[in-house]
């Protein structure tokens, strides 16, 4: 909880942290509309799948070209252009009156996002070396908060009854924040470190760390995009209820990143990550229960046994022996993010040749995968 602290008392380390939750922001408010964006449109599961797989097409279109516009621009106007153009993308979505438009709105999500993502972590990067201080777990924390406050704000969708016009809101908030706050990195100069290329037989011993963070990364993909039809659907729940699930999923990831650290420095990398993994399958087989509130719970589970991996992972690709610890972070990185933004898109055709049910099954086997990689990894440290 100190990296809370400081956030929350110095504006140099709240401005990218809010950063950090305003992305998340506008996702989750996109997310919890997902169910009505497709009753809209009248598009199945599979259509739905493949507009996901547009706004990870967009992700992807940016990486190659991300560090140039961040090395061009500076990592604090990158970061500051960055919310701007997601602000203007986000709204497009909600707005968009078929499913073609819909496609090239989500790819601008996508691109919009991305480069924000790669510009704000550079910027956590480039003032904790500035400065001799650590916030960058606590920012993916807010990241997390992010989320509840989208989540929050499914409450809000029979009050305002329009899609478009509650994103326009979610996006005065981000706006207004950042605006206020973006003075104080705005001027930060700083090029994203160039990567060196992939090498099989240098990653090798990165491979296991990779495919768990590949599964987890793609679970959490899953939630944010399916929760909520799955407890509109498979759960039953009443319209009031439906974004709960993607809340509650929030809410516990959020608690578990402020707290993990701790925990980790008690019982260890390898433990933490076996201890979340049950947890996450408690949660899973709570979903697969249907009950609305088991279901609820069982994402609140789920976010909670999550919530410690990834970070965790990213501390055992550090220390790998042979391996540079960039080098291992990048790739655990890469193979993560690529989980949860292709996760959905696959499971998405599941969902539509068979059941959205049988999508959380899936899930469930391969977090019980994870379970057993970290009996591997600690007989490897062993």
């Amino acid at each position: 909880m100190k990296s809370l602290r400081l956030i929350l008392s110095n504006p140099r380390y709240f401005a990218p942290s809010w950063v950090f939750a305003s992305i998340n922001i506008l996702f989750g408010t996109w997310a919890i509309y997902i169910p009505t964006v497709k009753e809209k449109l009248g598009i199945d599961k599979a259509d739905l799948g493949i507009a996901i797989f547009f706004l990870s097409l967009g992700v992807f279109v940016i990486f190659p070209v991300a560090a140039k516009i961040i090395n061009w621009l500076g990592v604090g106007k990158a970061t500051w252009y960055g919310i701007l153009f997601s602000c203007l993308a986000a709204l497009l979505p909600l707005l968009a009156p078929n499913y073609y438009s819909l496609l090239g709105a989500l790819f601008l999500f996508g691109a919009s996002s991305g480069i924000t993502d790669i510009a704000m972590n550079t910027l956590v990067t480039e003032i904790e070396k500035e400065d001799q201080q650590n916030f960058m777990s606590a920012s993916h924390g807010f990241f997390s908060l992010g989320g509840v406050f989208a989540g929050l704000g499914s409450f809000l969708i029979f009050t305002i009854n329009n899609p478009a016009l509650h994103m326009l809101y979610a996006v005065v908030l981000v706006f207004v924040i950042n605006y206020i706050f973006h003075k104080h990195y705005k001027h930060i100069v700083a090029a994203p470190v160039e990567k060196e290329p992939f090498s099989l037989k240098l990653f090798k011993p990165l491979l296991v760390l990779g495919i768990v963070s590949f599964i987890v990364m793609g679970g959490e993909g899953a939630i944010v995009d399916w929760s909520g039809l799955y407890l509109q659907e498979i759960s039953m729940a009443p319209e009031t209820l439906i974004g709960t699930g993607f809340l509650a999923f929030s809410a516990m990831m959020t608690l578990g990143r402020f707290l993990g650290d701790s925990i980790s420095a008690s019982i260890g990398s390898i433990k933490i990550v076996a201890l979340g993994a049950s947890i996450a399958i408690i949660g899973f087989l709570f979903v697969l229960a249907t009950h609305t509130y088991m279901a609820i719970a069982g994402f609140a589970l789920i976010g909670l046994g999550f919530s410690v991996i990834i970070p965790e992972l990213f501390r055992i690709g550090g220390t790998v022996k042979g391996v540079d610890s960039s080098q291992g972070v990048s790739f655990i990185a890469g193979t993560g993010y690529s989980g949860f933004l292709l996760g959905p898109v696959v499971l998405g055709f599941v969902a539509e040749s068979f059941s959205l049910k049988y999508t959380f099954v899936i899930l469930l086997v391969c977090t019980f995968i994870v379970l057993g990689a970290t009996y591997g990894l600690y007989r490897r440290r062993r």
